[in-house]
């Protein structure tokens, strides 16, 4: 039985994604999907994948996530997911690119400056 093994990030959320032939079970951080991400958008993005390559009920997913907020690692999910049906079948690319599953989204808080109460805003100026 083989495994596939991948990687998905966003923002600070880390996602390691575990693949192998079964009927369709996905844990999250040893619990079910369902109890973890509890709304029907958050399941839905976790199935994107599967839906557009039709392999839905083919593969168990095994997932270990940290870091982040629910939206962050539910995106980092769905990266590694794509990325693990890509490994196992090339001919999905194409489909799961089109939808923008391939990419990895690059925007990251900016850090806080020295002299700034935040990122960009400015301490209050005074003329007098």
């Amino acid at each position: 039985m083989e495994v596939t093994n991948t990687i998905g990030r966003r923002k600070t959320s880390v996602a390691r994604v575990y693949l192998k032939n079964g009927t369709g079970g996905i844990t999250v951080n040893g619990r079910d999907y369902k109890e973890y991400f509890p709304t029907m958008p958050l399941q839905y993005r976790i199935h994107q994948p599967f839906n557009l390559t039709e392999t839905e009920n083919q593969y168990d997913v095994n997932i270990n996530v940290k870091g982040g907020g629910i939206t962050g690692q539910i995106e980092a999910i769905r990266l590694g997911i794509a990325r693990a049906l890509v490994e196992i079948n090339a001919e999905h690319k194409p489909a799961l690119k089109a939808e923008g599953l391939m990419t990895r989204d690059p925007r990251m808080v900016e850090r806080k400056k020295y002299g700034q109460p935040k990122a960009r805003k400015k301490f209050q100026f005074s003329k007098r």
